[in-house]
């Protein structure tokens, strides 16, 4: 157990009964009344975030997960196919579940589950994916130099902006914590 106090961004909580990670947190002492915590937690099964406010000996319980390495085998209509390294069980997650970063997903791509209570609800890729740009506007020859960017949709469907020097075919770095372009490879 642990007092709102202790509260760090990224820690995990159990609140209501469910995993949160939280992704904000201020400690606030307004004039002569009673100090407060206010955090932002994010719901880990679902996704959904809330702003919160808690007394200053307001405790709660740590959420502990497990963790495990998982391959990607294949991805069939909205159900992706995982094998679990160390048991070699195959293991099916929905979209849902994967949420943005079924889009940096690629085969033979290693990645952590985070599991709670046995189950599956989350993942973390790596943090940096390299994939091929399927589709993008050309780039003009001449055209003035300009700080802009074009939209460009990558070989697994995941859409960014990219530099307009950027071109079919080409392998793009992206930096899967925010999902921009760091570099051509």
């Amino acid at each position: 157990m642990i007092t709102s106090t202790q509260l760090r961004v990224g820690m995990l909580v159990l609140y209501n009964g469910k995993p949160h990670r939280v992704a904000t947190v201020m400690h606030r002492t307004p004039g002569n009344l009673r100090g407060f915590v206010q955090a932002k937690l994010v719901n880990i099964e679902s996704g959904s975030n809330q702003e919160v406010r808690f007394s200053t000996d307001d405790k709660m319980e740590r959420a502990v997960l497990d963790e495990h390495k998982l391959q990607f085998s294949y991805k069939s209509a909205d159900t992706y196919h995982f094998m679990n390294t160390e048991s070699y069980e195959m293991i099916e997650l929905s979209g849902e579940i994967l949420g943005d970063n079924a889009g940096y997903l690629i085969d033979g791509m290693m990645i952590t589950a985070e599991y709670f209570q046995g189950r599956v609800v989350g993942i973390q890729p790596p943090m940096f994916v390299e994939l091929a740009v399927k589709e993008t506007t050309p780039n003009i020859k001449g055209a003035a130099v300009q700080n802009t960017s074009k939209p460009a949709i990558l070989e697994t469907g995941l859409e960014i902006k990219v530099p307009p020097y950027i071109e079919e075919g080409d392998k793009v770095r992206i930096d899967t914590r925010t999902g921009d372009f760091v570099e051509r490879v």
